[in-house]
């Protein structure tokens, strides 16, 4: 068969297969034309901003809560050092006010991971008591960071350590079940705590300690450590996101102070998602009058969250 004869004959077959294949029912269902659906509505969430004790420019706590009331802020995060003093006071202090105690910050002493027997037990001790007036207040719980870089001598940075640490925190988050609070680890940046750094790692321990009691947060300021604000909430998600802190992201001031760095849009954007509706609670200082600084980081985080 030479060159001409090949081409007329394939074209002969290809016409044979086309006419045959036209009178063959067809096996799939044909294409049916999708509907367009309307966009789905965005849930609506609220932006419930907290503050620590020393964010307002006053030092009396009513004084802190009538400012706190007149920019809306809802939640207050008191320190933990002395809280089980403080129950009545802060108790006496929120009556009537539309501000509730958000997470409580640390305030214990020793620390989780110590070598030391008695440095231990200062933890355990102090911890639980704190936990216990975080439950009177109804606080969402309480933050804790296994170890500061400075607190020495500490557990290697091992597997075995790890499993120790999820161990502790089980029997930790239970007691802080029973008395209606949580546990809320923290992740904070390698110049400060290298053991735990990110959020996910945070939220990791959390689900290996087995309890309902254990959590975690996100801190924009300490979240220099991850490639997405974004992912790194969605990588604790709804079950393990607990608190969040906020500060400027160049020097720890208030959000607005470090200019055009101080974009938290992409974090919010994931917390809009997933429908967060615990606190966002401000830790940061200020170089300016917080008479002027504060009301504008506020107004800040506000106009971030509806762009979101």
């Amino acid at each position: 068969m030479n060159r001409k004869q090949f081409l007329q004959s394939s074209l002969a077959g290809i016409a044979t297969i086309a006419a045959a294949s036209t009178g063959l029912p067809s096996c799939a269902k044909p294409a049916e034309k999708k509907e367009e659906q309307p966009e789905e509505k965005k849930t609506s969430v609220e932006l419930n901003l907290s503050f620590q004790e020393g964010i307002t420019p006053f030092e009396e706590l009513n004084q802190k809560l009538d400012y706190m009331e007149k920019l809306g802020i809802v939640g207050f995060e008191p320190g933990g050092r002395g809280l089980a003093g403080r129950v009545k006071e802060i108790q006496d202090a929120l009556k009537n006010r539309n501000i509730k105690v958000s997470a409580i910050c640390a305030g214990f002493e020793g620390f989780i991971l110590a070598e030391d027997p008695k440095v231990k037990a200062q933890f355990d001790s102090t911890m639980r008591e704190i936990v216990a007036a975080a439950g009177e207040l109804g606080s969402t719980g309480v933050i804790m960071v296994p170890a500061f870089n400075s607190q020495k001598p500490c557990k290697p940075h091992t597997l075995e350590t790890r499993d120790y640490l999820c161990e502790q925190l089980h029997e930790l988050g239970e007691y802080a079940v029973k008395c209606g609070t949580t546990v809320i680890l923290e992740p904070l940046n390698r110049k400060e705590a290298f053991y735990m750094r990110l959020v996910g790692d945070a939220a990791a321990i959390a689900r290996d300690s087995q309890s309902e009691g254990v959590k975690c947060m996100g801190d924009f300021w300490h979240m220099q450590e991850e490639t997405s604000d974004y992912g790194a909430f969605w990588s604790a998600g709804t079950k393990y996101l607990q608190h969040v802190h906020m500060a400027s992201r160049g020097t720890r001031k208030m959000p607005g102070e470090d200019g055009d760095k101080d974009n938290y849009i992409d974090g919010f954007r994931a917390l809009k998602e997933m429908g967060y509706s615990k606190y966002v609670s401000f830790e940061c200082g200020s170089t300016g009058d917080k008479n002027v600084t504060v009301p504008a980081a506020v107004e800040l985080l506000r106009a971030q969250w509806e762009k979101a």
